[in-house]
């Protein structure tokens, strides 16, 4: 729980969906919502302008979607932390959004107070995954199947970097990124890998052709 106000930012294309979250959030005490955008672009303007605490992100919307506006928004530097809130499931939707940035992944028919929990949770930069979405992405990570290096032209750049010794700070400058913006790139860097640390996903990047053709030297 926090002693604070937490402020939101509702993004979602159905006005119905809007006035019910607003609705639901302005009668507890410790919530405020500051705006609605109806698709991903307005999103990112109003929430560069309103500074809100948290997004509940929509996924799919016409003039704009939920994938490209938070990694829109990371690349920003943006303090808000996304937490998406959407009626898909599948990996199509499920893992863009959170390599894009999302700190949580929670289905529309969450019970109230889960919605309220999770919300509380993203203030805090803590991850809020729903079960179901839980359980996908874990057996996506989990499975040697799966190929892990399709990576970003982000995380590519930050891949370099970690493999010329830069630290996270220097990293952040350097690509005009926030610090935990770039523990982000990283955290996906490590799970696309399989790994665990810095100097392994190098070694992994080099072995595998990521970053060269697998002589380091």
């Amino acid at each position: 729980m926090t002693d604070r106000t937490i402020t939101l930012l509702v993004v979602d294309d159905h006005p119905v969906v809007r006035d019910g979250l607003r609705g639901m959030f302005d009668s507890a005490p410790d919530f405020e919502v500051l705006g609605e955008a109806s698709n991903g672009v307005e999103a990112v303007e109003l929430a560069g302008r309103l500074d809100p605490d948290v997004v509940l992100m929509d996924l799919r919307m016409p003039g704009g979607g939920g994938v490209d506006a938070i990694a829109e928004l990371a690349r920003r530097g943006a303090r808000s932390k996304v937490l998406v809130l959407t009626t898909y499931d599948t990996d199509s939707d499920t893992l863009p959004a959170i390599e894009a940035g999302a700190t949580g992944y929670l289905l529309k028919d969450a019970p109230r107070e889960d919605l309220f929990t999770a919300v509380r949770a993203a203030a805090e930069g803590r991850t809020v995954l729903s079960p179901a979405v839980a359980t996908r992405l874990v057996s996506r990570v989990r499975g040697p199947s799966i190929p892990r290096t399709s990576l970003s032209a982000r995380e590519r750049e930050v891949l370099v970097l970690v493999a010329r010794g830069t630290g996270n700070r220097e990293i952040a400058r350097t690509l005009f990124i926030s610090e935990a913006t770039v523990k982000t790139h990283l955290t996906h860097l490590y799970a696309k890998l399989g790994v665990s640390d810095r100097a392994a996903a190098v070694a992994a990047a080099y072995d595998r052709g990521i970053l060269g053709d697998g002589r380091r030297g």
